[in-house]
């Protein structure tokens, strides 16, 4: 066995329980996570009428969100395997909930590419990474279901956030969401500083923890299945963006819903169904996989090429209801997709290299996804919404395509590469 593990932890034994503590504690930070992210989106109208902001300058501040976070990604997943998680993921917080506070300030483009572009999107980027590597340590044969409940999180903080922020924002002025999931989230950080554990520590063969960064990249490089799912992701997280960027908008000015139902509505209906998608994706690929090691592949891939047909009937429908519908049955797909997401990376990736490999995958993926909010916002001037959103079905099937690929060709031997450590 390349590595063993023990149970001390912060001067203490750690109970076998702590594990699930971990999957709570850090249910509500990414929870806050994501409801950040969301506040932007949730109020877009009233930001764009109270700035006077264009489209295309409106799509502009996201993809500079997305396209820091894609920047910061990598070495957040490189630190994530070099430092303790805990702290790296205390800071994180600090700084998206500190960014967050200082966007409701914000009078301006430059404002918001500052306080929200760089300073939220920067701190978000060093969340997402230690907290997965930190939750896999803890968890062996409930890795999928541990990551698939920490998932919901964001179905549950985006839901939220998109009526809650919007309302307020309609009641009260744009910038109060703002101010007030900065705050909590600032506080959160001081509730994890007490409850929660570093990373168990881990003694390799050789003696070293850490890993050599050029080591680290030449393994990760040299898995050809994972490099297909870092490719389907991009095309899972332009879909993503641009969905979460302008759906909001489509539904107020397209189908006439009030800002605050248009708010909930365009996250309500796709995330009570993926939350349900990525339940059941994750308890059934963690029980097939013993005996069926392309599970999660497969998972992944029919999550996205059943998806597609239920984008573009979002998109083209005029009727709100049979909008619902087709979010819904799109979200479903999304949640399988989700439930693995990280879980089948883990299959072709050794544990000592899994930060590293998260940060990199995230990195492609959002700065693919960066450029999907101004391309959008493009679109809804030329070819209209309607026609952007409906473009985004050609991602999913293109990402489908691409982990089926993988899966057939490399995934055998990058998987046996892996199983060799606990042999």
């Amino acid at each position: 066995m390349i590595f063993k593990q023990t149970n001390r932890n912060d001067g203490g034994e750690t109970p076998p329980s702590y594990k699930w503590l971990l999957v709570t504690l850090l249910w509500i930070a990414f929870f806050l996570h994501q409801g950040n992210r969301q506040i932007y989106n949730a109020v877009l109208p009233l930001i764009q009428e109270s700035l006077d902001l264009s489209d295309t300058q409106a799509g502009l501040v996201q993809s500079v969100f997305i396209a820091i976070y894609g920047l910061c990604v990598p070495l957040a997943g490189f630190l994530g395997d070099r430092m303790r998680r805990k702290k790296q993921i205390l800071i994180s917080i600090i700084v998206f909930s500190t960014g967050t506070l200082l966007t409701g300030m914000g009078g301006g483009l430059l404002a918001f590419i500052v306080f929200y572009g760089m300073a939220t999107g920067g701190g978000e980027a060093f969340y997402y990474p230690p907290a997965t590597s930190l939750l896999s340590r803890f968890h062996d044969s409930s890795r999928a279901m541990a990551l698939s409940i920490h998932q919901t999180a964001l179905y549950a903080g985006i839901t939220f956030s998109g009526f809650f922020s919007a309302y307020l924002g309609k009641s009260f002025g744009w910038r109060t969401p703002f101010f007030l999931f900065g705050g909590i989230g600032v506080l959160w950080a001081f509730v994890l500083l007490l409850f929660m554990r570093n990373t168990p520590n881990e003694k390799h063969v050789d003696g070293a923890v850490r890993m050599p960064v050029g080591k680290t990249i030449r393994h990760i490089l040299s898995k050809r299945s994972a490099i297909t799912l870092a490719l389907a992701f991009g095309c899972m997280v332009y879909v993503n963006v641009g969905f979460h960027t302008w759906m909001p908008t489509y539904l107020n000015q397209n189908l006439e819903l009030p800002l605050e139902k248009a708010g909930f509505s365009s996250v309500f209906y796709h995330y009570i169904c993926a939350f349900f998608g990525v339940l059941i994706g994750g308890k059934l690929t963690d029980r097939w996989a013993a005996v069926r090691k392309t599970i999660r592949f497969e998972a992944n891939a029919f999550g996205l090429l059943l998806g597609a047909p239920f984008i573009l009937g979002m998109a083209l429908t005029g009727s709100a209801p049979l909008c619902y519908l087709m979010m819904g049955i799109f979200g479903l797909f999304r949640g399988i997709y989700d439930s693995n997401l990280f879980a089948s990376l883990f299959d072709v990736i050794k544990p000592q290299y899994r930060a590293s490999a998260t940060g990199l995958m995230l990195s492609f993926a959002f700065l693919v996804g960066a450029f999907s909010p101004t391309i959008l916002g493009m679109m809804k001037s030329s070819l209209g919404l309607a026609t952007g959103l409906g473009s985004l079905s050609l991602a999913y099937l293109l990402g489908g395509v691409i982990i089926l690929i993988g899966r057939s060709l490399w995934f055998k031997a990058d998987h046996a590469d892996v199983e060799d450590i606990y042999n």
